[in-house]
């Protein structure tokens, strides 16, 4: 994602942007003849898991959903161009971009359900010990409107520091850049950048790699936040409630079978496995999927964590997409920096919002069915109260 992708999405972001390929897609399926197959586009990060393993384990099938073979991106922008286009109809995408496709770009999308929970870390170069030595320089995003954005600028604020995209930033400013997952890796090997907040498991390869460290995990700042959501469009959730019911099952089987199976998804996963889903080693996404008790205290020992948990994963799956996180999400990027037209932003009310983008209808009777409301620890009532520390 550089500089010109983050232009290209914002395009796609507006109501004359969007309006082009959502409605080439409209004519594609009134002139379809057959059912549409589910067609799932991904970035390969760790919060695609649950729609990659569901597909793995052919529970897709099993509800009776034609299903094709997952589509891997590079950038957000070919993913939102391809999803607004009708070439995939299931995605996994920044839980603040699914705010600005919804309310910028006017696209009739929701959220359905959530793909994970935490699973992402501000790592730094080796040498930097605390949040004000970032000051004067750079550090990588995956995109302005991401959670990680948001919870970056707000350790910065804490610590005295100001967020800017500029070159050259001066002290108590820290620049922010826009970076492909990728390539931030190498960005921080070659000294490019002084650190990198991010969706793993990128933070456990710069560990491997011993070219930088967790300075904090984002879980230990916004209690079980979620990075990704499930995006369906309002036609396919209107028009084929039963596919999409199916859709959801699907997904919220394969949470429960990745809660119980950590070590078969990392095979899954893995660039060795039969689909070769990601291009990351085992070794790396064991760290992620697997971490042990020992790496827990360590953590906390280094302040990465609050304090050691008895049960703490690194990464945990739960599908349910609570109103109170968007509600606070949409406040909380009311306050962020963000260089674009945030117009559209400011005039939302967040509870209004957060009720219109998402519709846990069909997750709900999901977890109900497989009788999973304790498996994923979610309330009686269907409420929780968000828990945010910086």
């Amino acid at each position: 994602m550089n500089r010109r992708d983050f232009l290209r999405l914002s395009a796609l972001f507006t109501a004359a942007g969007a309006l082009p390929l959502l409605q080439a897609c409209e004519r594609k399926q009134n002139h379809s003849t057959n059912e549409q197959a589910l067609k799932i586009g991904y970035l390969p990060i760790a919060d695609s898991a649950p729609l990659l393993v569901a597909h793995h384990l052919e529970l897709f099938e099993e509800a009776g959903v034609q299903t094709e073979k997952p589509v891997l991106f590079r950038n957000w922008a070919s993913l939102v161009e391809a999803f607004f286009a009708g070439e995939v109809n299931v995605v996994h995408i920044l839980s603040p971009m699914a705010v600005w496709a919804r309310f910028s770009s006017l696209a009739p999308v929701q959220c359905v359900a959530w793909n994970h929970i935490d699973g992402s870390a501000l790592t730094v170069a080796n040498n930097i010990n605390n949040i004000k030595e970032l000051s004067g320089k750079t550090v990588a995003i995956p995109f302005w409107y991401s959670i990680h954005n948001i919870l970056l600028q707000s350790l910065l604020k804490n610590a005295g520091l100001t967020a800017v995209d500029k070159e050259n930033p001066q002290a108590n400013e820290v620049r922010l850049v826009v970076m492909p997952p990728s390539d931030m890796l190498s960005a921080l090997a070659n000294n490019a950048i002084a650190g990198y907040i991010v969706a793993e498991p990128f933070n456990a390869a710069a560990e491997i790699k011993g070219v930088g460290k967790i300075m904090r995990f984002t879980g230990d700042i916004w209690k079980q936040h979620a990075c990704c959501v499930v995006l369906m469009k309002e036609t396919d959730i209107h028009n084929r409630p039963e596919w999409t019911q199916s859709v959801i099952d699907s997904l919220v089987k394969a949470q429960i079978w990745i809660k119980n199976n950590r070590l078969e998804t990392v095979s899954i996963l893995s660039k060795n496995g039969k689909n070769a889903y990601t291009p990351h080693e085992t070794a790396i996404l064991q760290k992620v999927f697997t971490p042990t008790h020992a790496d827990c205290t360590h953590y906390a020992e280094q302040k990465a964590l609050s304090g050691c948990l008895k049960e703490w994963q690194r990464i945990d799956f739960q599908p349910y997409p609570f109103v109170s996180y968007y509600e606070k999400l949409i406040e909380l990027l009311q306050q962020t920096y963000l260089p674009n037209d945030t117009a559209f932003l400011n005039k939302l009310n967040p509870n209004q919002a957060a009720q219109e983008l998402v519709n846990d209808s069909f997750v709900r009777q999901a977890i109900t069915k497989h009788n999973a409301q304790q498996v994923f620890d979610i309330p009686e009532n269907w409420i929780r109260k968000e828990e945010i520390g910086v």
